[in-house]
Parts: structure tokens; C-alpha cells; sequence
């Protein structure tokens, strides 16, 4: 039983140590979106880091129209990057848990 929780005190070390590389993977990983009309583009890494932000000229002429633009896009491309977060770790914690009967988190 010992030599059991050794095992899988091991095995969760090395989870983590996986979980910690895929999240320095996912700040070189990109998300693009952009605006229906192409006039406000974002780019964000998977783990959410704003990149750049480029906006059309005329946008510039209508604060608030810039701001709604800004708070569409942004969330959109949050949420992408949240998915291929989300996934991307959550693969890597599910191929690493310990086999615990009764424990089974990722269903």
C-alpha cells in the first residue's frame, strides 16, 4: 500500500511538472480574431496575454463604436483562448492522474 501512495505521489509530481510545461507551450500559442468587418483585430496567447491590437483608422473617429468593438472582439478571442486552454491542460491533468477507484474527475 506504501509503495501505492509513493507511486502515485510520483506520478502527480510529474503531472505537475507536464501541467507547468504545456502552460510556457500555451504563451507561444496564438488566437486571432477580428472584428465582422475586419477593422479591429486581436491577438491573444492561450494563456490570455494580449499580443497587439490593431485598429482601422476610422474606428478612431467614434469613441464609443471603438470601445464596443473592443469589448466584441475581446471577448471572443478570450474565449477561444480559454477552450484551447481549458483543453490543452485538462489533457495533460487526465493523462496524468493516478488510477484512484472512486476518484474519476474527468469523465
Amino acid at each position: 500500500m506504501f509503495g501505492d501512495i509513493m507511486g502515485m505521489m510520483g506520478k502527480l509530481k510529474e503531472t505537475q511538472q507536464k501541467i507547468e510545461e504545456t502552460k510556457k507551450r500555451l504563451d507561444t500559442v496564438l488566437i486571432d480574431e477580428q472584428s465582422n468587418d475586419g477593422l479591429l483585430k486581436v491577438t491573444l496567447t492561450a494563456n490570455r496575454k494580449v499580443k497587439s491590437i490593431t485598429i482601422d483608422d476610422s474606428l478612431l473617429e467614434d469613441k464609443e463604436q471603438l470601445e464596443d468593438y473592443l469589448v466584441l472582439v475581446m471577448n471572443k478571442a478570450i474565449e477561444k483562448a480559454t477552450n484551447v486552454n481549458e483543453a490543452e491542460l485538462g489533457a495533460v491533468a487526465k493523462d496524468g492522474m493516478p488510477n484512484i477507484p472512486g476518484l474519476d474527475m474527468f469523465k
